[in-house]
């Protein structure tokens, strides 16, 4: 079940047993800082690499974000789809997605990265084959998507460095035991 623009019911869990996903009290009151540090490097990305948007205005690439976020978003639901309840949320121009699944690592790392790599990674792959207008609309629509992943960038990364056999739920993880 999805439910839209409302919460999932508060979890009941043993604290003794699992651990916060992000440690550190610093960096998890910081996280939202360490996002927005790494769009401002994506938005400013074009720039090194001369690749210019300057012929998109501000209507042109907000209208092509939300398309860019809707495959986006679907693509996170199509990993998680069935294996629990699906909550999509927002707080100021993020949306966020909670699920009450417990999730591998595996499973958690691709619910964080297959829409950075469908969406960022295959589009600036093929870029390389492409020239002309295609090859532009296929950089935008990797640029733009490196800026809705920017989380989930930090994410797939901190998923990494997990332990091998953790499981995630709601913000938490623990390692199980063999």
């Amino acid at each position: 079940m999805i439910l839209w623009f409302r919460h999932l019911p508060r979890l009941n869990i043993d604290l003794a047993e699992w651990n916060p996903f992000i440690k550190n009290n610093w960096f998890r009151e910081h996280f939202m800082k360490f996002v927005y540090l790494l769009q401002i490097i994506i938005l400013l990305m074009p720039n090194f690499f001369y690749i210019g948007f300057g012929s998109l205005n501000i209507f042109t690439l907000f209208l092509l974000g939300i398309l860019i976020l809707i495959p986006h978003e679907l693509l996170h639901i199509i990993v998680i789809n069935k294996k629990g309840n699906i909550s999509l949320t927002f707080r100021g121009v993020f949306f966020w997605l909670h699920t009450d699944a417990i999730l591998s690592k595996t499973r958690f790392w691709i619910f964080m990265s297959l829409p950075l790599i469908v969406l960022s990674v295959v589009p600036a792959l093929f870029s390389f084959l492409a020239s002309g207008n295609i090859k532009s609309t296929l950089l935008i629509i990797s640029w733009i998507n490196l800026l809705i992943s920017a989380a989930d960038i930090i994410n797939s990364f901190l998923i990494a460095i997990k332990p091998k056999n953790s499981i995630f739920y709601r913000g938490y993880y623990r390692v199980e035991k063999n």
